[in-house]
């Protein structure tokens, strides 16, 4: 298969698509977890229970005409391979704890993979909306959409006092997890990220890695997301996290501003041997690929860069991961063999972009 046709077929809209301030966010994500009602939670359930939440998750598929978002397949996680599975978690469509530790999960997917519905995970269904770019209102409203679709099909845990019953009491009440993915070289460049994380947890919200809790910040990519679901409403918390977020593209413009009047040599220099990295390298491993594409991904939203496009990083980032790697190879790397693969579809893929000039 070549490159390009590959990824036409592997890259979801959030990885291609362009949205609002996204030289700085990548992506908007929206996630509500739901349980029924007189069901026992997954972690304690028992095997017919689950697979009756199957079956009417099914039920509720062929019934009904929701086609809002495009056409949804239902995925049963026992029938897909494990390459696939963590080629779903890669691209952020299904979480590590679904692909790994749930037997009887499940997952709903609509075409163009802005939403996903996680089956039998920590919950009974978690609704997922992916949206580029800063979009929170419009992946909240799209989530919104999906949870009145199933909600007028399901009887729903709820409690007057407490909102929406979770299995893990820090999602009790709205139920909601928004986050967005940031991409913030400028202040790691200028060492203020130190002291802002800080000062974000303290509002409340939390700072991780680009797949979530105990992941790294591959390439300057961080995720910021909101830890408290009860007590609030789902639009005062999208709100709250979209205002940190706005001043955090601020002070990362800024950061970009200081580095070019102060440095602008040094920092051009450092994007043009990141570039020349990426372009002629026939090894190389996914901490320095990030870096790599973190610097390019600057250069090109400073103006070094002017042939390439701004999405080449939420691409690269995603296509460079095991996962895609093998399944672009066909069939099972070693590790060594993945660095090598690595750096020729990275090479390639900067090689399509030069070929269209």
């Amino acid at each position: 298969m070549s490159l390009e046709r590959f990824i036409n077929q592997a890259v979801s809209s959030w990885m291609s698509e362009e949205g609002p301030d996204s030289d700085i966010v990548l992506s908007s994500r929206i996630r509500l977890a739901r349980n029924f009602e007189n069901f026992t939670f997954p972690t304690l359930f028992s095997h017919e229970e689950a697979q009756a939440i199957i079956k009417k998750m099914e039920d509720i598929l062929q019934e009904s005409n929701f086609t809002k978002f495009g056409q949804m397949e239902l995925l049963k996680i026992d029938e897909i391979q494990p390459l696939q599975k963590r080629v779903l978690v890669e691209k952020h469509l299904i979480s590590p704890n679904l692909a790994e530790d749930s037997p009887y999960g499940a997952v709903l997917l609509t075409e163009n993979e802005e939403v996903s519905i996680m089956i039998n995970e920590e919950d009974h269904i978690r609704i997922q909306c992916l949206f580029p770019g800063l979009q929170l209102t419009e992946a909240l409203e799209a989530a919104n959409e999906v949870d009145d679709w199933l909600e007028s099909h399901i009887h729903f845990g709820f409690d007057e006092k407490h909102g929406y019953l979770t299995s893990c009491p820090t999602n009790v009440g709205t139920g909601l997890r928004a986050s967005v993915m940031m991409h913030l070289p400028g202040l790691i460049l200028t060492q203020q990220i130190n002291r802002i994380i800080p000062a974000i947890n303290q509002l409340g919200l939390v700072v991780r890695g680009i797949y979530g809790e105990g992941s790294e910040a591959l390439g300057n990519i961080f995720q910021i997301s909101n830890q408290i679901t009860l007590g609030k409403s789902e639009e005062d918390i999208c709100r709250d996290l979209k205002g940190v977020v706005s001043q955090l593209i601020s002070q990362e413009r800024s950061a970009r501003e200081a580095l070019r009047k102060t440095s602008n040599i040094q920092l051009e220099d450092r994007v043009f041997r990141s570039y020349g990295v990426l372009s002629n390298c026939r090894i190389i491993e996914t901490k320095e690929a990030a870096k790599c594409l973190s610097d390019v991904r600057l250069g090109i939203d400073m103006g070094y860069i002017d042939h390439l496009p701004k999405n080449i990083l939420n691409e690269l980032m995603i296509l460079t991961q095991p996962g895609f790697l093998q399944q672009y190879a066909g069939g099972h790397l070693r590790a060594n063999e993945r660095d090598i693969r690595r750096a020729a579809l990275i090479r390639e893929r900067l090689k399509m972009e030069h070929d269209k000039r």
